[in-house]
């Protein structure tokens, strides 16, 4: 099978004259992927040349910020849950709803919600930016849509920018000055087609920024401008249930935005593939779906020439999402996973129809 691949290679690029040079990367990185699995499924001999880099797993200490208000690894036992509450038919934002009409389980047990309030907490909002891969996800129409987006932000809110493909780089830190987030978005890092998407990397460095920069009475958003949703731990970083568990950690919901086309919904539909047969061989891998599901996010896809649009729906939904917290009734401060539920009373689903609350799955309990 090897020496297909150089043939193939060969013939597809000297038929791809129509076709855009984006395309040809894609294919040849499919062929790639073809490859490795195959030297995966049906191993090599010994004397073979070819062999599977294994993948490498990183332990690393935490330095944790304790603060008055924040949910994650903190010497207080308050739990905060931002839960944002649609309607399943039209997707429409439920707004007028009061702390009685809420329930929240932890591990299954009923809680007494203590504090509640909606769009009175200051965001803080760390964009992450890819710049790997076949295809670049910030296209002009999508840097306009991102200044005209945050530009809705309230004053008190915070802004910072990371930009990541094989390595991650903070270009701006949290700040409220809004031309200072304008001049990060003008130095955004050029597009490297031959990187890494390493999202486990860059969602590993952004929890930790947040713990340790974000606002410590905000609610926590890491919005990812990304062309792919899936992709392969890199072997120098955390595997992905790490980064998962310090997400987790950081109380950040995670949402992310993908300008599609043909070409974007190719490379993606290639990762989705390889991380499905890779997931079989276990081999780790990061979904950003499933972070946004675990964290009460969202994940919108759009053309880039729509993505204003769909850019200012994130934030609308990010401004009117409910804020609830309670104190477990779980006194035992062991770091352990605790699972949450949160629902609407039935009187709601009475009188709004069938509702959706998008809040996150669970929390890292307290350590001694």
């Amino acid at each position: 099978m090897t020496y297909l691949i150089p043939t193939l290679l060969r013939q597809i690029k000297l038929n791809s004259s129509r076709a855009s040079g984006g395309r040809f990367v894609l294919v040849k990185r499919f062929l790639l992927l073809l490859l490795v699995s195959s030297f995966t499924l049906f191993p090599s001999s010994p004397s073979s040349p070819f062999s599977v880099p294994s993948v490498k797993t990183q332990t690393r200490e935490r330095v944790v910020v304790k603060t008055a208000a924040e949910v994650i690894k903190v010497d207080v036992d308050l739990v905060t849950i931002d839960a944002l509450v649609l309607k399943k038919d039209t997707a429409r934002i439920v707004g007028d709803l009061k702390k009685d009409d809420f329930l929240i389980q932890e591990d299954g047990t009923r809680q007494q919600i203590s504090h509640f309030s909606q769009d009175s907490l200051p965001l803080s909002v760390l964009l992450l930016i890819d710049r790997g891969g076949c295809l670049d996800p910030f296209s002009a129409e999508v840097h306009r849509a991102a200044n005209e987006a945050l530009s809705r932000l309230k004053p008190t809110d915070e802004v910072a920018v990371m930009s990541y493909h094989s390595s991650v780089e903070l270009l701006q830190p949290f700040t409220r000055d809004r031309t200072a987030i304008a001049e990060a978005l003008n130095r955004i890092p050029p597009h490297d087609e031959e990187a890494n998407h390493c999202l486990n990397k860059a969602f590993s460095e952004a929890a930790d920024y947040m713990i340790k920069a974000g606002n410590p009475v905000g609610r926590r958003v890491v919005i990812a401008i990304t062309g792919v949703t899936r992709n392969f731990d890199c072997s120098d970083g955390p595997s992905a249930r790490q980064t998962t568990h310090s997400i987790l950690e950081s109380g950040s919901v995670v949402c992310g935005l993908v300008p599609t086309g043909a070409d974007q919904r190719m490379e993606n539909g290639i990762m989705r593939w390889a991380t499905r047969v890779g997931g079989v061989l276990k081999v780790s891998s990061l979904n950003i779906k499933q972070l946004a599901d675990d964290t009460g996010g969202e994940l919108l896809q759009d053309r880039p020439e729509n993505l204003d649009t769909t850019f200012n729906r994130l934030i609308d939904h990010l401004r009117t999402r409910y804020s609830l917290a309670f104190v477990s009734s779980n006194k035992k401060r062991d770091g352990s996973l605790r699972k949450l539920k949160v629902d609407v009373a039935s009187t709601v689903q009475k009188s709004h129809g069938k509702i959706v609350v998008r809040a996150r799955r669970s929390y890292v309990a307290p350590r001694a």
